[in-house]
């Protein structure tokens, strides 16, 4: 196996489906904040905490979405894409 042939089983096999879970698990997040928002409107505490659900999400998911644009830029520059595209 060449060091190609492992970079890309790397990528394939454990870091796309990791980087999909981690959106996966932000989003989830952040629609359980927003769920929690709305339906405790009469808790100044709950809506609190579903607040705090939402920005935990949409951080999460801006950094995901940063580091994708970054490794899709460096990509682009050392004109190694190949699968990386494939995101």
């Amino acid at each position: 196996m060449t060091i190609l042939q492992l970079r890309s089983y790397i990528w394939q096999e454990i870091l796309e489906p990791l980087i999909g879970l981690i959106l996966i698990v932000a989003t989830v997040v952040f629609i359980w904040g927003i769920i929690e928002f709305i339906s405790n409107s009469d808790s100044e505490e709950a809506r609190a905490k579903g607040k705090k659900h939402i920005i935990y999400g949409v951080v999460g998911l801006f950094i995901m979405m940063s580091v994708w644009g970054i490794v899709q830029l460096l990509c682009t520059f050392w004109d190694t894409c190949g699968e990386i595209n494939s995101l």
